[in-house]
């Protein structure tokens, strides 16, 4: 299948919901009953949702709120909630990023940082991908000085199948210009685990 016709059948709620019908179908259900008479829908729906990213532009949304400013300290936006779909089982993975940038001549809307991991969290992902994917859409998108992304994450692929280990948290983290510097990296290791908020 080409990447056009990938792309026009990607939200064909119809194909989508024959599918899932197949799935419950599949598991020996019956998707005539009262409670699952909806959920192939409801499931399209959810799988549009999910993986929305497919269809932004990360890089546009930050070029969309870039200012021109002589700022050259850190900016960290942390804490940021994170959803995805890990690829290899389609189940969630959810956790916290910590983002950060030192400006260049241009700082961005401190909201598009946030919405730049969505567009890549809303997408068939594995963390270590997820994390530099950011990072290189900031960094070639602002030409900052540096960037630094951290994300701490569990997978429910690990949670509720698998090893069934229920505490475990992967962290994965990605790190360009002056945050390649031991002294930087290590004041931004310990701005985001600090609590000054």
């Amino acid at each position: 299948m080409s990447k056009e016709e990938f792309d026009n059948n990607r939200w064909d709620f119809e194909k989508l919901s024959v599918r899932y019908q197949d799935i419950l179908l599949g598991l020996g259900e019956d998707p005539d009953r009262e409670g699952l008479l909806k959920t192939p829908e409801r499931a399209s729906k959810a799988m549009q949702f999910l993986t929305q990213g497919y269809t932004m532009d990360a890089d546009e949304i930050l070029r969309s709120a870039m200012f021109r400013e002589e700022y050259s300290e850190m900016v960290i936006v942390k804490d940021i909630e994170v959803y995805s779909l890990c690829e290899h089982h389609l189940l969630p993975f959810f956790g916290k990023a910590h983002v950060a940038y030192i400006p260049n001549g241009y700082i961005v809307g401190l909201s598009k940082i946030p919405r730049v991991i969505d567009v890549y969290s809303r997408r068939l992902q594995v963390q270590e991908r997820l994390t530099d994917q950011i990072l290189q859409s900031i960094n070639s998108t602002l030409k900052p000085l540096g960037v630094a992304v951290v994300i701490e994450a569990r997978h429910m692929c690990m949670m509720m199948r698998g090893v069934q280990k229920q505490n475990s948290v992967t962290t994965t983290s990605a790190f360009t210009g002056e945050f390649e510097r031991q002294e930087t990296r290590s004041e931004f290791l310990n701005l985001i685990s600090s609590n000054l908020h």
